[in-house]
């Protein structure tokens, strides 16, 4: 942490239900992928942090896991750990898409009310609905009286994006830079392969499959010929899963290794020899031991 260098820093919680784009947003303001997407829904499920640094300011965007009702023990840490993180944050960005509001968006905006700090509403994926379409989709959210901007972006296009950053600019505190201006996540780098190779399995693998997948590295520091040698398990709670993972003659596991490997090779900068084995662990999601075993904070399982 850089203590002599005052400029605009902060955290800054990004909320909202799955799949709102809140993952690709925190990659576009970084410049580098630190959170996996998906067109499926919860992609997310620990707290990741991107770090955006200028020349007059540091942002810590907290992507939190998307905000639902729970129904399983995951599904309960992955509420928790959203929850907790708008107490511990300067801002918080309430993401929506460019729609009226619905029950999952009623049950969030019930909880936001209860922050102390301040609440942006940023409508994602404005470049999908008609401009005449957004003041009555802000003003349907006006009943919650707690936000203290409205924000029209596209994640994806960059439209919006240098107004949501003047106006996050505007709300900071003076600060110290928390992290060396070259940092972009506070994640270890064995968390980022993990989910490098969760994100193939969710866009190769059948809509059952994903969320019933957890990725664990066991081994990421020896080096072989010249190549990182990097061993991870597939968890799966079936043996179906497990046979559509691994695919017929092996073809589904060893596709998810290749597309992994060009991941990884990108993030870390060197050659890489990837192993991947997949096991049944049945029920793990909820199994709080299992989960805390393959890394989930121990405070949000309790």
């Amino acid at each position: 942490m850089t203590e002599n260098k005052k400029i605009k820093s902060g955290f800054v919680a990004l909320v909202g239900r799955p799949n709102v784009g809140k993952s690709t947003l925190m990659n576009y303001l970084v410049g580098q992928k630190v959170a996996i997407t998906s067109s499926k829904p919860q992609t997310t499920r620990n707290k990741i942090s991107g770090i955006y640094t200028s020349n007059d300011m540091q942002v810590v965007f907290v992507d939190t896991p998307g905000i639902f009702k729970p129904r399983l023990k995951l599904d309960d840490y992955m509420d928790k750990a959203s929850i907790s993180s708008l107490n511990e944050v300067d801002l918080v960005l309430f993401m929506v898409e460019p729609d009226e509001i619905g029950k999952s968006n009623e049950y969030i905006g019930d909880l936001l009310k209860k922050v102390k700090v301040p609440v942006f509403l940023v409508i994602n994926k404005v470049d999908k609905v008609n401009p005449d379409k957004l003041l009555p989709i802000i003003d349907s959210y006006r009943k919650f009286e707690n936000f203290k901007e409205y924000l029209p972006i596209s994640a994806t296009k960059g439209i919006g994006i240098s107004d949501l950053l003047e106006t996050i600019h505007k709300y900071l505190p003076d600060g110290p830079e928390y992290y060396d201006p070259d940092q972009i996540t506070d994640r270890p780098e064995y968390f980022l392969v993990a989910e490098l190779v969760r994100e193939q399995i969710l866009k190769l693998t059948a809509q059952e499959v994903p969320h019933a997948a957890a990725v664990k590295v066991e081994r990421m520091n020896q080096h072989v010929r010249g190549k990182l040698k990097i061993e991870a398990t597939i968890y799966v709670e079936k043996d179906g899963q497990k046979g559509i993972i691994i695919g017929k003659g092996g073809k589904m596991l060893k596709q998810i290794g290749i597309n992994s490997r060009k991941q990884i090779e990108a993030l870390l900068g060197e050659k890489v020899n990837l192993r991947l084995w997949v096991k049944v662990q049945s029920k793990w999601r909820s199994d709080p031991s299992f989960l805390k075993q393959i890394g989930y904070d121990k405070k949000e399982l309790s």
